[in-house]
């Protein structure tokens, strides 16, 4: 059946909304006439002299009747077009508009124009179709092929307008190929919302509230146009469809864009470049879009860029993120999130922020499963290697490091800051917990400084927590320790075949049980273990510490390094304690140690959610939650307002947690001055070993000689990369540890 209808001529840019969905006494272009906001009495009907120049320039109108334009018009400086439909021109004078050196007149020519209204000295040229258009002041289009909005419009939102199916609504399938998860992407949507929806699935009145509220805050009325914002530039595209563009946004040789939201403004820019394809998406602020991208069915979020022939379907791209030359499917990936090298392959994933996916990662390919319902989570700071790959389903701590391997099967990793590898030769998955901090401490200091650095966002709605060193990441720390403490006990028992809390044999859980068979937390194990950790290091130096429930298989899971791990996951506690309670200190003059105890007393809350890149208490987010249910937070603005409002409360939260945190470490629920002092002096201490480490993990790149193969000699090296006591980074951080010395020193107390 052929699709290509044959219309009466006198219908050609009119009856743009269909006649039943016209309210009473209402006409085609009340919903125009808003989204214009012109005063009454701003436009006027042609003179005789102007439709007679503009005839002379080869224009034709199907009625001149229709033509308006403002007070002041320069009538030849339209020429050689079409309009069809009430078109209506904003003051034009005789004014050339310039973006990066390329300069073109205001005005119109060889272009045809069905019913738009274009804004002051605005500059169409060579728009061979434009439709149903409003178009910004001081606006160039150039060389475009087709350019329309239809009258159900949704501009990249999942929503229904006025007598359509709900099988046309937008969903994005995140985090799982199947669907389980959908959400419907809108206009000002960020990670924290999309989280929500797609991760509470269980309660379906949360989930029949969020379809509500997403459907409630968008017009469902037929007839709204497509707008330039003022000072957009759009040159050499193709074909652009129900698309909002806002102002001063510049795309430029774009083969596709249809039914999109592009957020841009005079400080967030957005840049869409050569052979990009959008459709069925929102674009964020200050986005860069370049070089054969394509993207169907998505939420790019502000100050991120997709690069060099990217794929991004049913995804959602967080905040301060570049992804390049890859593909990535079904994922809701939290803000700063670098995937920047070339066929790396990303599916049915939930990233929690600060990932880094290296070249050749295959990761959650539903090839190596018997279905395509899989999922894999991980942590902020996620980092596979070269060459990786994962299978279905896998969770992983925060700042989880894997080496090159072909990982064989589901694995679960709870120990944070971890490095991963698969020992091929001897069959076995090896994990050594603390990696970063023991022999990487360049790169993990550097990721809290590098990723406030690159955070260019002028407006930040989604709130995010850059320090690698905070309540989800400490918690995940103090379970940690509660594992490798069972581990060691366990492994003890199994070498002296008696049990480490009293001489009484007993049972010994398998090596490896798949995963979802939880380690046992014996409190009297762990209390053995802790004992063995901390004051038996040549008895723990002959064990074999085995975990369990880390990988889906029967092989042996090796744990490297324990007591080494275990002692830095202390120093990673003290100095996140100490770091954040001297922050208390300097933002409440006067302070003292019972005024503080005081201030932050309070049980230690353990569980923490990550709202795409906010912490936020567990019990804060039920609260939030139960309020969406009722109907007290009624839409998505007073969602986010909620999320400033926790977002506030944050710092002395956190600074609550370091308080509960610190007299864990120290065994007590009483800090006094004596302890306060001891902690300060323990933590210049790690403040300095951070200092020393960050160095020599950078001096290790220039002493390794095979670094030095390519240079002459020494000094040319030096010429090239410089030395390590040059390096910016290295300098910063010794001048951060004398502040921290200093404002350390000066929270002493009398004792």
């Amino acid at each position: 059946m052929s699709e290509v209808k044959i219309l009466g001529s006198e219908k050609f840019g009119r009856e743009f909304i269909p006649g039943q969905y016209l309210p009473q006494g209402k006409d085609e272009y009340y919903l125009r006439d808003q989204q214009v906001g012109r005063p009454a009495g701003y436009w006027r009907r042609l003179r005789a002299d102007e439709i007679e120049a503009l005839v002379k320039n080869a224009n034709t109108c199907d009625d001149w009747d229709s033509f308006f334009v403002s007070s002041v018009f320069t009538p030849n400086l339209v020429k050689n077009s079409e309009f069809y439909g009430l078109v209506r021109i904003g003051r034009l004078d005789n004014v050339i508009l310039e973006h990066h050196e390329l300069q073109v007149p205001a005005g119109i020519t060889n272009s045809r124009i069905i019913s738009c209204d274009i804004g002051d000295n605005a500059a169409v040229h060579n728009v061979r179709h434009l439709a149903h258009y409003i178009i910004g002041t001081n606006a160039i289009l150039l060389n475009i092929d087709e350019m329309q909005t239809s009258n159900h419009a949704k501009f990249g939102n999942g929503i229904v307008k006025d007598g359509e199916a709900e099988d046309v609504r937008i969903w994005l399938d995140l985090m799982n190929e199947a669907g389980g998860r959908s959400v419907m992407p809108f206009e000002g949507m960020i990670p924290a919302d999309a989280y929500l929806w797609a991760r509470y699935r269980e309660d379906a009145a949360l989930q029949a509230k969020f379809r509500e509220i997403t459907q409630k805050q968008f017009d469902p009325r037929r007839g709204f146009y497509g707008t330039v914002g003022d000072s957009c530039v759009i040159k050499n595209s193709q074909i652009i469809k129900d698309v909002k563009i806002g102002p001063h946004c510049y795309i430029k040789g774009a083969n596709k864009l249809k039914n999109l939201t592009i957020q841009s403004s005079a400080e967030e820019p957005t840049q869409i470049g050569e052979g990009v394809e959008l459709v069925n998406g929102i674009v964020g602020l200050n986005c860069h879009i370049f070089y054969g991208c394509k993207a169907v069915r998505f939420v790019m979020g502000g100050n991120s860029n997709l690069k060099y022939g990217a794929r991004l379907i049913h995804s959602f791209l967080g905040e301060n993120s570049t992804v390049s030359c890859c593909e990535l499917l079904n994922n809701l990936i939290f803000p700063c999130h670098e995937q920047h090298h070339n066929n790396s392959f990303l599916v049915a994933a939930l990233l929690m922020g600060q990932s880094n996916i290296a070249a050749g990662a295959t990761l959650g390919s539903n090839h190596n499963s018997r279905a395509n319902d899989g999922e894999l989570q991980a942590g902020r700071g996620f980092w596979p290697g070269l060459c990786t790959t994962l299978r279905h389903y896998c969770r992983f701590a925060s700042f989880v490091l894997l080496t090159k391997a072909d990982y064989p099967a589901e694995m679960n990793i709870p120990l944070p800051f971890s490095l991963l590898s698969n020992d091929a030769a001897a069959d076995r998955l090896v994990v050594m917990p603390a990696y970063w901090w023991l022999y990487n401490m360049y790169a993990l200091a550097r990721n809290t400084w590098k990723f406030q650095a690159r955070d260019k966002r002028i407006t930040k709605t989604q709130h995010i927590e850059a320090d690698s060193l905070a309540p989800d990441t400490v918690e995940e720390i103090f379970a940690a320790m509660r594992l490798l403490e069972t581990w060691t006990a366990k492994a003890d028992q199994r070498q002296t075949g008696e049990s480490a809390a009293g001489g009484v044999t007993c049972s010994i859980t398998p090596p490896n049980p798949p995963v979802g068979t939880p380690a046992a937390l014996d409190p009297q194990l762990a209390a053995a273990g802790r004992a063995l950790l901390l004051d038996s290091p040549a008895r723990i130096a002959g064990l074999k510490i085995l975990g369990e429930g880390m990988e889906n298989s029967r092989r042996e899971v090796v744990i490297l390094k324990v007591r080494e791990a275990y002692a830095a996951y202390r120093q990673m506690l003290h100095h996140y304690a100490v770091k954040n309670l001297l922050a208390y200190w300097k933002a409440n003059p006067g302070t003292t140690v019972p005024s503080m105890a005081k201030a932050l007393a309070g049980p230690r809350q353990e569980a923490w959610v990550n709202l795409g890149g906010q912490l936020v208490p567990a019990p804060d987010v039920h609260r939030l939650l139960a309020s969406i249910k009722s109907g007290a937070l009624a839409g998505w603005t007073e969602i986010h307002q909620a999320y400033d409002r926790l977002w506030q409360e944050y710092p002395l939260r956190k600074q609550q947690h370091a308080l509960a945190t610190l007299q864990a470490l120290l065994g007590t629920q009483s800090l006094t001055p004596a302890d306060w002092n001891a902690a300060l002096d323990e933590a210049i201490a790690i403040q300095e070993l951070i200092r020393d480490r960050v160095y020599l993990s950078r001096k290790k790149d220039y002493d390794d000689p095979f670094r030095q193969t390519t240079f002459r000699n020494p000094e040319e090296m030096r010429a090239v990369v410089g030395t390590p006591e040059d390096n910016s980074f290295v300098a910063q951080v010794r001048q951060e540890t004398e502040a921290f010395r200093s404002a350390a020193n000066a929270a002493r107390v009398a004792v």
